[in-house]
């Protein structure tokens, strides 16, 4: 791992998960994950809410304002679409899991939020609005999915800006849909929005899942977004905890992991995630915390003691080759190597298989990879490394790092 000497990583402290601009602040808003009534938590969430959040509960509500990545419909109609990965829905009853806390708004771009069609979209529109939950990054049209969530608290003026790669066609561009990967369009709306709020905040969903290195494309979206003048860039999608960097003054949060959103499985890095507390300046942003919590079959438990210094360490480790160019791209060519040929080829005969099992779905799995953002680069960058030859000369620490995130289990 290499260590560096940048002043930058003074104000970073991963220590206590702090990070400071030496402003005042006047009020906060506590940022979360990905949030899906599915699989286990589906059943709990129709009959205590509440319990799922833990020992978070306290942390949400005593923010100023609390957002979170609605990672599902909520519907009681539509019928899945066909699409390269899982589909999710939840029950317009379920709303209740987000009205219990309350979360004031939530993030729709995102990969699932169009898994049950248009009608179900509409519908899960409908319960937030009921239920005075506002939204930002989806709608009926892109003019709808690009508007941007302005809110104010404590005489704070703010605007949450919300994109994703629109997976599967479900950009917003002849129609309903999911704000897409428009980063010259993200740019220009910051740039506008800079001189009528205190602080913007952009919130992405992207980026490859399981891996612990966010891609280059998206480490130069984020900085992009930053010299832009949003004041944080918070990113979810991988399913695991990525690093946090400062791009020019700007806190960069690559990947927030799983909030409640459970999954079946062993690997310990899926079950960790982090929520970010930004402090609000009377412009711009004074500060923010880092919350790591881990998550189990009842719901989600905050990091303490020893638990969270490790989380906090190994945090460190993810970050530290983000503040520089070369350290980036060398963690990201690590996890290139460490996927590998074979991990290619598992991948291209896993899809003609279904192919042959599944026409519909086949041919939507091929199409992502060529149409999406994180599969596009992932292919590119890795057939890249082998026509170069390039092949297995990354950074043992990357290639060690990759290792862990996808193999580690719980013990």
């Amino acid at each position: 791992m290499p260590k560096l000497n940048n002043p930058k990583l003074e104000n970073l402290d991963f220590k206590t998960g702090d990070w400071s601009s030496g402003r005042s602040a006047r009020a906060d808003i506590l940022i979360a994950g990905d949030w899906a009534p599915i699989r286990n938590f589906a059943p709990l969430i129709e009959k205590d809410p509440k319990s799922l959040y833990g020992d978070l509960l306290p942390r949400i509500q005593n923010a100023d304002l609390s957002l979170v990545n609605l990672e599902a419909p909520l519907s009681d109609t539509g019928s899945p679409v066909c699409k390269s990965g899982a589909v999710f829905k939840g029950n317009a009853c379920h709303v209740k899991g987000l009205t219990a806390v309350p979360f004031d708004a939530v993030t729709l771009a995102n990969n699932h939020m169009f898994d049950f069609g248009v009608e179900a979209f509409k519908e899960t529109l409908t319960a937030l609005d009921s239920h005075g939950i506002r939204y930002t990054g989806a709608g009926m049209d892109l003019e709808e999915a690009k508007k941007p969530l302005i809110m104010e608290t404590k005489g704070v003026r703010l605007a949450i800006v919300n994109f994703s790669e629109g997976e599967d066609l479900t950009a917003a561009d002849t129609g309903p849909g999911v704000m897409g990967w428009d980063i010259p369009s993200v740019t220009a709306m910051i740039q506008d929005l800079k001189p009528k709020v205190d602080a913007i905040i952009a919130v992405a969903h992207c980026g490859l899942e399981y891996v612990p290195f966010a891609p280059s494309y998206v480490i130069q979206a984020f900085k992009a977004v930053a010299e832009a003048g949003a004041d944080a860039v918070i990113g979810h999608h991988p399913h695991v905890p990525q690093g946090v960097f400062i791009h020019e003054g700007t806190p960069i949060c690559c990947s927030l992991g799983n909030f409640i959103f459970y999954q079946p499985t062993r690997f310990h890095w899926r079950k960790l995630g982090y929520m970010v507390d930004l402090k609000l300046a009377e412009k711009g942003l004074a500060g923010l915390e880092i919350i790591p919590y881990a998550i189990h079959g009842k719901g989600v438990s905050a990091l303490a003691g020893q638990k969270k210094t490790d989380f906090l360490r190994r945090l460190e480790d993810i970050s530290t080759p983000l503040f520089t160019d070369q350290g980036a791209l060398d963690a990201w060519n690590g996890f290139i190597d460490y996927y590998g040929t074979k991990g290619f080829k598992n991948e291209v005969n896993a899809i003609l298989s279904k192919l042959d099992a599944e026409p519909g779905k086949g041919a939507a799995m091929f199409r992502n990879r060529l149409t999406t953002a994180q599969h596009f680069y992932h292919w590119k960058d890795l057939l890249t490394r082998m026509v170069n030859d390039e092949m297995g000369n990354s950074a043992a620490w990357a290639r060690d790092i990759a290792r862990e995130w996808l193999t580690r289990e719980q013990e």
